[in-house]
Protein backbone atom coordinates (compact mmCIF):
# COMPACT_ATOMS: atom_id res chain seq x y z
CA UNK A 1 0.00 0.00 0.00
CA UNK A 2 3.20 1.84 0.35
CA UNK A 3 3.73 2.07 -2.82
CA UNK A 4 -0.25 3.14 -4.14
CA UNK A 5 0.29 6.10 -1.25
CA UNK A 6 3.36 7.47 -3.43
CA UNK A 7 1.21 7.35 -6.39
CA UNK A 8 -1.62 8.84 -5.25
CA UNK A 9 0.65 11.88 -4.43
CA UNK A 10 2.60 12.06 -7.52
CA UNK A 11 0.21 10.87 -10.81
CA UNK A 12 -3.02 12.66 -12.20
CA UNK A 13 -6.17 10.39 -12.18
CA UNK A 14 -5.94 10.12 -16.18
CA UNK A 15 -2.31 8.09 -15.32
CA UNK A 16 -4.30 6.40 -12.82
CA UNK A 17 -6.78 5.58 -15.19
CA UNK A 18 -4.14 4.16 -17.27
CA UNK A 19 -2.03 1.82 -14.95
CA UNK A 20 -5.35 0.18 -13.68
CA UNK A 21 -5.94 -1.06 -17.16
CA UNK A 22 -2.52 -1.99 -17.96
CA UNK A 23 -1.93 -5.74 -18.29
CA UNK A 24 -0.44 -7.52 -15.77
CA UNK A 25 3.43 -7.88 -15.86
CA UNK A 26 3.26 -5.51 -19.13
CA UNK A 27 5.78 -2.74 -19.29
CA UNK A 28 3.68 0.21 -18.36
CA UNK A 29 4.21 3.78 -20.37
CA UNK A 30 6.08 6.14 -17.37
CA UNK A 31 3.80 8.88 -17.01
CA UNK A 32 5.23 12.06 -18.67
CA UNK A 33 7.66 13.99 -16.00
CA UNK A 34 6.62 11.76 -13.30
CA UNK A 35 8.89 9.02 -11.25
CA UNK A 36 9.84 6.30 -13.45
CA UNK A 37 10.12 4.13 -10.30
CA UNK A 38 6.12 4.74 -9.80
CA UNK A 39 5.09 3.96 -12.95
CA UNK A 40 7.43 0.84 -13.55
CA UNK A 41 6.50 -0.90 -10.24
CA UNK A 42 3.23 -1.09 -9.66
CA UNK A 43 1.08 -2.44 -12.82
CA UNK A 44 -0.47 -5.93 -12.62
CA UNK A 45 -0.68 -5.53 -8.83
CA UNK A 46 -4.77 -6.50 -7.69
CA UNK A 47 -4.66 -4.58 -4.87
CA UNK A 48 -3.37 -1.27 -6.74
CA UNK A 49 -6.24 -1.95 -9.27
CA UNK A 50 -8.88 -2.22 -6.73
CA UNK A 51 -7.46 0.89 -5.00
CA UNK A 52 -7.49 3.15 -8.37
CA UNK A 53 -11.39 1.90 -9.45
CA UNK A 54 -12.33 3.14 -5.70
CA UNK A 55 -9.93 6.17 -6.62
CA UNK A 56 -12.11 6.56 -9.66
CA UNK A 57 -15.67 5.96 -8.13
CA UNK A 58 -15.21 8.42 -5.44
CA UNK A 59 -13.94 10.97 -7.60
CA UNK A 60 -17.18 10.49 -9.54
CA UNK A 61 -19.11 10.80 -6.72
CA UNK A 62 -17.73 13.35 -5.06
CA UNK A 63 -18.16 15.53 -8.18
CA UNK A 64 -21.53 14.01 -8.45
CA UNK A 65 -22.51 12.84 -5.09
CA UNK A 66 -26.45 11.92 -6.06
CA UNK A 67 -25.53 11.34 -9.79
CA UNK A 68 -28.28 14.07 -11.22
CA UNK A 69 -26.25 13.78 -14.52
CA UNK A 70 -27.20 10.13 -14.96
CA UNK A 71 -30.83 11.31 -16.07
CA UNK A 72 -30.82 14.65 -16.79
CA UNK A 73 -30.74 14.95 -20.14
CA UNK A 74 -33.76 11.95 -20.78
CA UNK A 75 -36.00 14.35 -17.97
CA UNK A 76 -35.35 16.72 -20.18
CA UNK A 77 -36.67 14.89 -23.16
CA UNK A 78 -39.52 13.34 -21.71
CA UNK A 79 -42.84 14.93 -22.54
CA UNK A 80 -45.46 15.83 -20.11
CA UNK A 81 -47.86 13.19 -19.70
CA UNK A 82 -50.39 13.32 -22.18
CA UNK A 83 -53.94 13.82 -20.92
CA UNK A 84 -55.31 10.85 -18.93
CA UNK A 85 -52.05 9.32 -18.60
CA UNK A 86 -51.08 7.66 -15.58
CA UNK A 87 -47.45 8.05 -15.51
CA UNK A 88 -45.45 6.12 -12.98
CA UNK A 89 -41.71 6.45 -11.90
CA UNK A 90 -39.88 3.30 -10.48
CA UNK A 91 -37.62 4.94 -8.00
CA UNK A 92 -34.58 2.95 -6.64
CA UNK A 93 -30.68 1.11 -6.80
CA UNK A 94 -29.67 -1.48 -9.16
CA UNK A 95 -32.37 -4.09 -9.49
CA UNK A 96 -34.96 -1.33 -10.72
CA UNK A 97 -31.92 0.10 -12.97
CA UNK A 98 -31.29 -3.09 -14.39
CA UNK A 99 -35.02 -3.66 -15.05
CA UNK A 100 -34.35 -1.98 -18.20
CA UNK A 101 -32.49 -4.81 -19.64
CA UNK A 102 -33.67 -6.76 -22.47
CA UNK A 103 -32.87 -9.55 -21.00
CA UNK A 104 -35.53 -9.49 -18.09
CA UNK A 105 -38.11 -8.97 -20.66
CA UNK A 106 -37.70 -5.08 -20.73
CA UNK A 107 -39.30 -2.59 -17.96
CA UNK A 108 -43.46 -3.08 -18.10
CA UNK A 109 -43.69 -2.51 -22.42
CA UNK A 110 -46.50 -0.21 -23.37
CA UNK A 111 -46.92 1.13 -19.55
CA UNK A 112 -46.24 4.86 -19.30
CA UNK A 113 -43.74 3.74 -16.86
CA UNK A 114 -40.45 5.58 -16.28
CA UNK A 115 -37.14 3.79 -14.70
CA UNK A 116 -35.06 6.21 -12.71
CA UNK A 117 -32.91 3.58 -10.62
CA UNK A 118 -29.55 4.05 -10.47
CA UNK A 119 -27.13 1.08 -9.47
CA UNK A 120 -25.36 1.42 -6.03
CA UNK A 121 -27.73 3.95 -4.88
CA UNK A 122 -28.65 4.93 -0.74
CA UNK A 123 -31.77 6.47 0.18
CA UNK A 124 -29.81 9.98 0.90
CA UNK A 125 -29.04 10.20 -2.17
CA UNK A 126 -32.40 9.15 -4.21
CA UNK A 127 -34.15 11.80 -1.29
CA UNK A 128 -31.99 14.64 -2.90
CA UNK A 129 -32.54 13.54 -6.46
CA UNK A 130 -36.35 12.74 -5.82
CA UNK A 131 -37.17 16.56 -7.04
CA UNK A 132 -35.83 16.50 -10.91
CA UNK A 133 -35.94 12.31 -11.25
CA UNK A 134 -39.49 12.41 -9.70
CA UNK A 135 -41.66 15.16 -8.86
CA UNK A 136 -40.71 16.93 -12.36
CA UNK A 137 -41.63 14.26 -14.19
CA UNK A 138 -45.24 14.76 -12.92
CA UNK A 139 -46.06 11.18 -12.17
CA UNK A 140 -49.37 9.62 -10.63
CA UNK A 141 -47.32 7.93 -8.55
CA UNK A 142 -44.21 6.63 -7.23
CA UNK A 143 -42.54 3.23 -6.69
CA UNK A 144 -39.54 3.32 -4.28
CA UNK A 145 -37.57 0.27 -3.83
CA UNK A 146 -34.42 1.08 -1.40
CA UNK A 147 -32.52 0.27 1.73
CA UNK A 148 -30.64 -2.70 0.62
CA UNK A 149 -27.59 -0.61 -0.57
CA UNK A 150 -27.55 1.86 3.19
CA UNK A 151 -27.49 -1.79 4.78
CA UNK A 152 -24.35 -2.70 3.19
CA UNK A 153 -22.90 0.51 4.04
CA UNK A 154 -22.16 2.21 0.36
CA UNK A 155 -22.24 5.58 1.32
CA UNK A 156 -21.35 4.87 5.35
CA UNK A 157 -22.59 3.41 7.61
CA UNK A 158 -26.22 3.38 8.25
CA UNK A 159 -28.11 2.46 10.91
CA UNK A 160 -32.03 1.07 10.34
CA UNK A 161 -33.81 4.44 11.98
CA UNK A 162 -31.66 6.58 9.38
CA UNK A 163 -32.65 5.08 6.65
CA UNK A 164 -36.21 4.38 7.94
CA UNK A 165 -35.96 8.69 7.90
CA UNK A 166 -34.80 8.81 4.72
CA UNK A 167 -37.88 6.88 3.02
CA UNK A 168 -40.39 9.22 5.16
CA UNK A 169 -38.99 12.07 4.13
CA UNK A 170 -39.00 10.74 0.47
CA UNK A 171 -42.96 10.17 1.21
CA UNK A 172 -43.80 13.23 2.64
CA UNK A 173 -42.23 15.21 -0.31
CA UNK A 174 -44.07 12.70 -2.62
CA UNK A 175 -47.45 13.26 -0.49
CA UNK A 176 -46.65 16.91 -0.78
CA UNK A 177 -46.64 17.09 -4.48
CA UNK A 178 -49.67 14.69 -4.86
CA UNK A 179 -47.90 12.01 -5.76
CA UNK A 180 -49.25 8.11 -5.05
CA UNK A 181 -46.86 6.19 -3.31
CA UNK A 182 -45.95 2.49 -3.42
CA UNK A 183 -43.62 1.59 -0.61
CA UNK A 184 -41.76 -2.16 -2.28
CA UNK A 185 -39.97 -4.51 0.18
CA UNK A 186 -36.42 -4.56 0.41
CA UNK A 187 -35.61 -7.86 -1.49
CA UNK A 188 -34.32 -10.71 0.21
CA UNK A 189 -30.31 -11.83 -0.29
CA UNK A 190 -28.89 -15.48 -0.40
CA UNK A 191 -25.53 -17.18 0.30
CA UNK A 192 -25.77 -19.97 -2.43
CA UNK A 193 -23.31 -18.48 -5.28
CA UNK A 194 -20.49 -17.29 -3.25
CA UNK A 195 -17.83 -17.06 -5.01
CA UNK A 196 -14.14 -18.83 -3.52
CA UNK A 197 -12.45 -15.84 -0.92
CA UNK A 198 -15.88 -13.81 -1.53
CA UNK A 199 -17.72 -12.23 1.37
CA UNK A 200 -21.36 -13.40 1.35
CA UNK A 201 -24.24 -11.56 0.72
CA UNK A 202 -26.03 -12.60 3.92
CA UNK A 203 -23.05 -11.15 5.75
CA UNK A 204 -22.76 -7.47 3.73
CA UNK A 205 -26.73 -7.20 3.81
CA UNK A 206 -27.97 -9.17 7.05
CA UNK A 207 -31.48 -10.47 6.85
CA UNK A 208 -32.31 -9.53 10.28
CA UNK A 209 -31.90 -5.56 9.02
CA UNK A 210 -33.74 -6.03 6.08
CA UNK A 211 -36.66 -8.15 8.21
CA UNK A 212 -36.36 -5.05 10.40
CA UNK A 213 -36.88 -2.41 7.69
CA UNK A 214 -39.58 -4.18 5.88
CA UNK A 215 -41.30 -4.31 8.93
CA UNK A 216 -40.87 0.00 9.51
CA UNK A 217 -41.54 0.11 6.00
CA UNK A 218 -45.34 -2.46 6.02
CA UNK A 219 -46.42 0.07 8.88
CA UNK A 220 -45.48 3.27 7.93
CA UNK A 221 -47.59 2.19 4.52
CA UNK A 222 -50.54 1.71 6.79
CA UNK A 223 -50.53 4.12 9.30
CA UNK A 224 -49.81 7.29 6.35
CA UNK A 225 -52.05 5.51 4.05
CA UNK A 226 -49.90 4.58 1.30
CA UNK A 227 -49.62 1.15 -0.78
CA UNK A 228 -46.82 -1.76 0.37
CA UNK A 229 -45.46 -4.10 -2.41
CA UNK A 230 -45.06 -7.06 -0.96
CA UNK A 231 -42.15 -8.67 -3.15
CA UNK A 232 -40.15 -10.31 -0.09
CA UNK A 233 -42.89 -13.35 0.79
CA UNK A 234 -43.02 -13.68 -3.12
CA UNK A 235 -39.25 -14.60 -3.56
CA UNK A 236 -37.95 -16.42 -0.22
CA UNK A 237 -37.35 -19.91 0.27
CA UNK A 238 -37.65 -22.61 3.51
CA UNK A 239 -34.01 -20.86 4.69
CA UNK A 240 -36.14 -17.49 4.35
CA UNK A 241 -33.27 -16.21 1.91
CA UNK A 242 -33.54 -14.52 -1.92
CA UNK A 243 -34.14 -18.92 -3.62
CA UNK A 244 -31.79 -19.39 -5.36
CA UNK A 245 -33.10 -19.66 -8.78
CA UNK A 246 -33.98 -16.17 -8.55
CA UNK A 247 -30.89 -15.14 -8.73
CA UNK A 248 -26.75 -15.73 -9.87
CA UNK A 249 -25.14 -13.68 -7.61
CA UNK A 250 -27.45 -13.65 -4.18
CA UNK A 251 -28.52 -10.17 -5.11
CA UNK A 252 -30.07 -9.01 -7.78
CA UNK A 253 -33.21 -10.73 -9.39
CA UNK A 254 -32.52 -12.86 -12.70
CA UNK A 255 -35.42 -13.26 -15.43
CA UNK A 256 -37.21 -15.33 -13.10
CA UNK A 257 -37.02 -12.96 -10.60
CA UNK A 258 -37.96 -10.30 -12.39
CA UNK A 259 -40.80 -12.38 -13.83
CA UNK A 260 -42.37 -12.55 -10.14
CA UNK A 261 -41.92 -8.97 -9.30
CA UNK A 262 -43.45 -7.49 -12.40
CA UNK A 263 -47.37 -8.66 -11.57
CA UNK A 264 -46.71 -7.81 -7.71
CA UNK A 265 -45.88 -4.46 -8.96
CA UNK A 266 -48.53 -3.50 -11.47
CA UNK A 267 -51.08 -4.57 -8.45
CA UNK A 268 -49.57 -2.16 -5.90
CA UNK A 269 -49.82 0.58 -8.88
CA UNK A 270 -53.30 -0.30 -9.76
CA UNK A 271 -54.73 -0.25 -6.10
CA UNK A 272 -52.17 2.79 -5.68
CA UNK A 273 -54.32 4.56 -8.20
CA UNK A 274 -57.40 3.59 -7.82
CA UNK A 275 -58.05 3.56 -3.97
CA UNK A 276 -56.96 6.18 -1.56
CA UNK A 277 -54.24 3.97 0.01
CA UNK A 278 -53.53 0.87 2.41
CA UNK A 279 -51.53 -2.00 2.67
CA UNK A 280 -51.09 -4.71 0.44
Amino acid sequence: MRNTLVLYRFVPLAALLVLASWPAGAQAPAPQAQPAAAATTLPGCPELAQALNGVVRNDARMRDWANFARYRESNAKLPRPAAGEARVVFLGDSITDGWQQPRYGGFFPGKPYVDRGISGQTTPQMLVRFRPDVIALAPRAVVILAGINDIAGNTGPTSDEEIEGNLASICELAKANGVKVVLSSVLPVSEYHVAPKAVPQTTIRPMTRVRAVNEWLKAYAQKNGHVYLDYFSSMIDDRGLLRAELSEDDLHPNAKGYAIMAPLAEAAIARALGASGGGM
